[in-house]
């Protein structure tokens, strides 16, 4: 068995989603009047759409006071958003005393292995995965520990989703690459 890794993956995280919970309902033409750059079109989505530049996130906002944060490349980028955006609403009067309920609901990452991966002994070793070649190239495989699913490509290039902190996503691409080293599913040059 491989103790050491003899190449460090390569893994970004592209997007963190979370939600947010405010326990008091907002009045969403109330934000429109006060932010014009707000998008609030009720006949088509019953959320509004607020972007911030720094961090750059999209969040949607819905009238009972629960909100989607999605863009975040950090989950502190998470959290600088929610303070940023109750920060203008307290100073603009739409908001008071708040105190939000932040939860990471998905970590999205990409990466690389930097190998060759022997997808079809991948699919016949590692448990609960799906490879039909004919239908997509990559193999999609779920972890149970940490609950992810990652998706793994002959490149050595993957997509992991489904993590709900950063920590897990970079313990499941090592616990991934350990797999795929120890079954000798994976060959550097």
């Amino acid at each position: 068995m491989a103790d050491d890794i003899p190449v460090e993956p390569d893994v970004q995280i592209v997007n963190v989603v979370a939600t947010v919970k405010l326990g008091q309902d907002i009045n969403l033409r109330k934000i429109l009047e006060k932010i014009p750059q707000a998008e609030y079109d009720p006949r088509r989505f019953p959320g509004l759409v607020y972007r911030l530049d720094r961090p750059r996130t999209a969040i949607l906002i819905f009238g009972s006071g629960n909100m989607v944060i999605t863009g975040a490349k950090t989950e502190s980028a998470v959290k600088q958003a929610v303070n940023k955006l109750i920060k203008q609403f307290e100073e603009k009067g739409i908001l008071t005393g708040v105190k939000p309920e932040v939860k990471i609901e998905n970590v999205v990452a990409s990466g690389n292995l930097k190998g060759y991966i022997d997808l079809e002994g991948a699919a016949y070793e590692l448990e609960f995965t799906i490879y039909e070649p004919e239908e997509f190239p990559g193999l999609i495989y779920r972890m149970d520990d940490p609950n992810v699913v990652i998706l793994l490509f002959s490149s050595g290039k993957i997509v992991c989703t489904g993590a709900r902190s950063e920590e897990e996503v970079y313990r499941a691409v090592k616990k991934l690459q350990k797999k795929l080293i120890d079954a000798g599913l994976i060959e550097y040059s």
